[in-house]
């Protein structure tokens, strides 16, 4: 009996615009009416995946900045955090800075960055950065920028920071054959931080065990969550690395993947 679903957002949830079709909030409502937990798993920041989670129906435990932070948005609790090395966070700063890019600190439920861009999710970094992190707890940075070969340059130095590590990179980072579109990033967060974690940390919490989960999605920061679960799905257009781990590919984010694996899940149920 599957109890819990963890589903990616960006690249498995949502389309290649970035859009939930109405089939696949449909279909999610449908696995949650069965009592069946779906928990959405990103980068994102808090406030960002808990909009994502209530415009699909899914549960209220959200898994955020790549397995730093546990979520009950109903409770408004938090119920874990992985807080970042004060340290490496400044030298990622300068860092990006140094090139002129993107610096993105998930902070509390939203962002703080040295250039601000989505003034609806962002807030501009106004004080000295060391005084900065050592008030507020980050659980995840991303550098940014739209330029490839700024952001490829720069993974050098990201890997040289102790104590963290890059979490997730654009796909055009790992495989040729993706396109550099509008942002290369690279997420960085602390070593032991990864959805795989969080996953293990929540079904500790929720006592459900590992064969009655499911886990869908796309990137490399998937595969740690692969770990933690029974069964694992890849959409079509994931990076090789991931369709190898998985038990199953459905079709891609831009042919309601997640919607269609859903779809048969539940009809199997109905079966049985």
């Amino acid at each position: 009996m599957i109890k819990a679903i963890f589903i990616d957002i960006d690249g498995t949830l949502r389309d290649s615009n970035r859009n939930l079709s109405a089939r696949t909030m449909e279909t999610i409502r449908k696995v949650t009416e069965k009592g069946i937990l779906v928990i959405l798993c990103s980068g994102r920041p808090r406030k960002y995946t808990e909009q994502i989670s209530r415009e699909c129906f899914a549960s209220k435990y959200i898994i955020t900045s790549s397995g730093g932070n546990i979520y009950d948005y109903e409770q408004d609790k938090i119920l874990y955090v992985n807080e970042m090395n004060k340290e490496a966070i400044i030298k990622l700063y300068e860092i990006a800075n140094s090139e002129d890019v993107r610096f993105i600190m998930n902070v509390g439920e939203g962002r703080v960055v040295n250039k601000v861009k989505h003034p609806d999710q962002e807030k501009q970094l106004e004080e000295d950065i060391r005084e900065f992190v050592y008030k507020n707890d980050v659980v995840q940075c991303t550098i940014a920028d739209s330029n490839f070969d700024k952001i490829k340059n720069l993974i050098p130095k990201i890997e040289k920071v102790e104590n963290v590590e890059i979490k997730n990179r654009h796909k055009s980072l790992l495989d040729a054959k993706f396109k550099d579109d509008k942002t290369i990033f690279c997420d960085i967060a602390n070593i032991d931080s990864n959805k795989g974690n969080a996953v293990k940390k929540l079904l500790e919490i929720l006592n459900i065990k590992k064969e009655e989960t499911i886990a869908i999605g796309d990137d490399i920061n998937d595969l740690s969550m692969f770990e933690q679960v029974g069964y694992k799905v890849a959409v079509d257009n994931a990076i090789d690395i991931v369709k190898e781990n998985a038990d199953e590919i459905t079709l891609s984010n831009d042919e309601d993947g997640v919607a269609v694996f859903l779809d048969k899940m539940l009809k199997e149920m109905e079966e049985n």
